[in-house]
């Protein structure tokens, strides 16, 4: 009869997590945090350009321009969430937010009403060029974009 014999290996990892030395949690955190505060301007003039693209969109002239259109005006707004999310701007995502949602509640044999594009487009736009301690005008552009996705996602467009 034979007999297995195993002997546990250590991988480098665990050695290296064991072993005295590095960086704690909160320092690393803070870390982060700096790095990515220099990152933010970027962060604005990316979500600038999307909602300047989202500005752009016409309305579709034909029913065969429809699906393109609203997939840019999506690709915008999902662009505005990328960029915006990392630096904690829930404002400017809950408002891209919005506008993904009225787009995905609309059906797609229906053409949407272009003035919530409009809107949402300014409202991003309007968030943009406030001041960073206006956060009651903040919430009453994000209740007013609550209340033109409720009527429209149950009215169906």
């Amino acid at each position: 009869m034979s007999v297995v014999t195993w002997t546990p290996r250590k991988s480098r990892l665990s050695q290296l997590v064991d072993s005295p030395g590095g960086v704690s949690v909160g320092a690393a955190l803070a870390a982060a945090r700096e790095h990515l505060a220099a990152l933010e301007p970027r962060s604005l003039e990316i979500v600038a350009d999307h909602v300047a693209k989202l500005k752009a969109l016409a309305p579709p002239a034909a029913e065969i321009e429809i699906a393109s259109r609203l997939e840019a005006a999506y690709q915008a707004a999902s662009g505005v969430i990328d960029a915006a999310g990392p630096f904690e701007r829930r404002d400017l995502c809950a408002a891209a937010t919005s506008l993904c949602d009225v787009i995905d509640a609309t059906p797609s044999d229906t053409t949407i009403d272009w003035r919530i594009i409009r809107v949402h487009a300014r409202a991003l736009e309007l968030m943009l060029i406030l001041p960073s301690d206006a956060v009651v005008e903040r919430e009453k552009v994000l209740n007013g974009l609550a209340e033109v996705r409720a009527r429209k996602v149950q009215s169906g467009g």
